[in-house]
């Protein structure tokens, strides 16, 4: 069998076509036989498959000798928390996080929820998967599968992050789109209300279905974003929330409605830590947008490092430069202290003490930025090759440039403005980003030029 499923950091595609109850039974056989795990830790969203899924995995794992400890619904940060805080072999989230309802996946990591990607053992479990010759191992010798919810020990390392005692009080409207976010959140406002924190969730698609009744939990989408924007205004909230299908991405929304795009809030991040810091920190940014975020970071004393975009190779380079803090654009943020692992609720926890400390609006905290580095914002355009088309893009503009890199896709550099131009790893598209230095005019001049060429 030909798994098609597997991508260059987790493992993600169609029902029926790519993925059924087989190719997870395999995978977790797979799994535990390269590896040698003896505990993993599964979890799933709420899409419809993912029971069924994950009992499939289940029981791959443990005929290969592997307990299993099944948190129950959850999201992937949960996961790897799990993983860290319960000092197991592995873990894996069965999720298609934002993609179409038709979908799922996986996402894997081991010991220390380091994260398994094409370069570190993924294909390997692949080759595994696909060949389906596993020993057949006694009964006595299966592992068990064992219930446990660690959710109150994550919720409170996650408060861990700020001083309860700093934050004032706020309306806070919290988007889950009908995915695993809305119980996870419950749980923190429980323990918020333990201490008097002094703030009020206006919750919107808050329970999970995997119908996903209000659609696709993906407010990187701008179809996506109506219903956080008008409960903002309609309930005159301070800020807005709205997260993925396994919310390991937040999206933030200001007082206007307004919705902020995730380049922004890295920088905003980056600052705080690296403000609240004595040391001389690393912050890991993607090449898709990075000339606000080098720009705070070195203002503030910092070191900037170029990585490629993705989960896995993100976390990777932060071991590896010891990086207190790491964000994309595309609104995954890392955190040293979470195991250099992406998590959805971190940074809006950040962002309410942020504005709390500094008693300002979060329009008031981003304006600047936005105005010194105006950028498009990611565009997604559907092409028969992509390859083809980037190069035809790089051979127009070559000329001009004054730095070229290829670091993931092509970005290329010019006095006063740039562009990021990569294929997508699940789907046949390219992403287009651009920005420009204080000059919105300019960066929608070029913005429209470079799609006009692309379609």
């Amino acid at each position: 069998m030909n798994l098609t499923c597997f991508k260059a950091y987790d493992i993600r595609g169609q029902i029926g076509e790519e993925l059924n109850e087989d190719v997870f039974y395999r995978v977790g056989r797979a799994f535990a036989t390269y590896t040698g795990a003896k505990k993993v830790a599964v979890g799933g969203d709420i899409r419809l498959t993912s029971e069924s899924f994950k009992r499939a995995l289940s029981l791959g794992l443990t005929e290969s000798g592997c307990d299993v400890i099944d948190l129950g619904m959850t999201g992937t940060e949960e996961v790897y928390f799990a993983v860290r805080h319960l000092e197991l072999d592995g873990g894996i989230e069965i999720t298609a996080s934002h993609n179409p309802i038709d979908y799922n996946g996986m996402k894997i990591v081991v010991e220390d929820a380091k994260p398994m990607s094409n370069d570190s053992g993924l294909l390997a479990v692949k080759a595994l998967a696909e060949k389906n010759l596993f020993e057949e191992l006694p009964n006595s010798k299966h592992g068990k599968v064992h219930k446990v919810s660690n959710r109150n020990a994550y919720v409170d390392h996650l408060l861990n992050y700020i001083d309860l005692n700093s934050l004032r009080p706020m309306k806070v409207v919290v988007n889950a789109g009908n995915g695993a976010a809305g119980p996870t959140l419950d749980a923190i406002d429980t323990e918020l209300k333990k201490h008097d924190v002094p703030i009020e969730f206006i919750r919107v698609n808050h329970e999970p279905d995997g119908q996903f009744p209000n659609g696709i939990p993906n407010p990187l989408l701008p179809e996506n974003r109506s219903d956080t924007r008008q409960a903002v205004l309609d309930n005159k909230a301070d800020f807005g929330i709205a997260w993925d299908g396994d919310f390991d991405r937040c999206f933030l929304f200001d007082e206007k409605g307004e919705f902020i795009e995730g380049y922004y809030i890295v920088g905003l991040l980056a600052e705080a830590f690296l403000t609240q810091s004595s040391e001389v920190e690393t912050i890991i940014h993607d090449p898709r947008l990075y000339w606000n975020t080098e720009s705070i970071v070195e203002k503030c004393g910092g070191v900037s490092v170029q990585s490629k975009t993705g989960h896995a190779f993100i976390k990777e380079r932060m071991r590896a430069e010891n990086a207190i803090y790491g964000g994309e654009m595309s609104a995954h943020h890392y955190f040293r202290d979470f195991g250099y692992c992406d998590s959805g609720m971190i940074p809006w926890l950040l962002v309410t003490e942020l504005l709390s400390i500094k008693q300002k609006t979060l329009s008031d905290v981003v304006a600047d930025s936005i105005k010194k580095f105006p950028s498009s914002g990611e565009i997604n355009i559907k092409l028969d090759n992509p390859a083809e088309a980037i190069s035809i893009i790089k051979q127009k503009y070559t000329q001009f440039a004054t730095h070229i890199e290829n670091v993931d896709g092509l970005s290329m550099t010019f006095d006063t403005w740039r562009f990021n131009l990569r294929s997508s790893n699940t789907e046949p598209v390219v992403r287009l980003n651009v920005e420009s230095k204080d000059d919105i005019k300019l960066m929608e001049k070029q913005t429209k030029e470079l799609l006009s060429l692309l379609q």
